[in-house]
């Protein structure tokens, strides 16, 4: 870490060691150790080959919608976990989900926040293109729906190999997501015209773009799903256990009860 540490009751207090310390799970990465020496502190890790960034960029050939279903259900697995265990990570992007093989973990919780912790949470947060629209038209008061947006785009990423909504600055990326959602109205998200109004930012007009034709890849069910997770209205945004049942993973739950060998691990109590 730069910071220098110089005991270790401060280490102790790094919001990063706390939630990793409750946050151990098949799909989220372990911290090994934490060593402090010389006033610097360390963290080991366990190992991974890489991160979807990096296996996404060395990829020739779209990858098979199977590959595509297992990294999303083992990814909303540890998400789920994070959520449930009253944390939500805030920075959800292709390099902070790692992969090895097929087991997938989602990585780097320096920004991790509790879900009851109180806001304003007024610090940057997520690389933009995976930022979700609330955030970028600077609410205060987001929360847990901010990362089943960054996993929506994710899953699009899977399917196409290149980032849904590729904005070069904060207005832009609110205009590549009109161009891709429509533009939204005010009974579909009151809250964020709200939000608009207090920054003086007029949504540009758009009718949607079919999803089906930006992401032919997917199946119905995907489409389905990456729809729902990209809801302009956080409130409306399924939480973690309504994606996990939903009927796009269903192969993914019958595929790992066929052959117990396989990395899906079986599904938590949803409750």
């Amino acid at each position: 870490m730069k910071q220098k540490m110089y005991s270790w009751e401060e280490c102790m207090k790094l919001r990063e060691i706390q939630s990793l310390r409750q946050l151990i799970h098949p799909n989220i990465v372990k911290l090994k150790e934490v060593i402090r020496e010389n006033d610097e502190l360390h963290m080991v890790f366990e190992m991974m080959e890489a991160n979807l960034y990096e296996f996404m960029k060395s990829r020739v050939r779209p990858l098979p919608e199977s590959k595509t279903r297992n990294i999303m259900f083992q990814t909303m697995q540890g998400l789920h976990f994070v959520h449930k265990t009253g944390y939500f990570h805030r920075d959800m992007k292709p390099e902070n989900v790692l992969i090895s093989g097929d087991t997938v973990k989602l990585a780097d919780f320096g920004l991790a926040r509790q879900i009851r912790a109180r806001p304003p949470f007024t610090d940057y947060v997520s690389t933009r293109w995976y930022r979700a629209p609330e955030v970028l038209l600077r609410s205060s008061t987001y929360n847990s729906p901010i990362d089943i947006w960054a996993c929506g785009g994710i899953m699009a990423e899977l399917y196409t190999l290149r980032p849904l909504f590729p904005g070069s600055s904060e207005s832009d990326e609110l205009y590549k997501i009109c161009s891709v959602l429509g533009t939204p109205t005010t009974s579909s998200w009151p809250d964020g015209f709200k939000l608009a109004s207090q920054i003086n930012y007029r949504f540009p007009q758009f009718v949607p773009t079919k999803l089906e034709t930006l992401v032919p890849q997917s199946n119905a069910d995907g489409i389905g799903i990456m729809l729902a997770m990209m809801a302009w209205d956080p409130a409306k945004r399924p939480s973690t256990a309504q994606v996990l049942k939903h009927p796009y993973f269903e192969v993914a739950l019958s595929e790992s009860q066929q052959n117990p060998g396989s990395q899906l691990p079986h599904l938590p109590d949803l409750g």
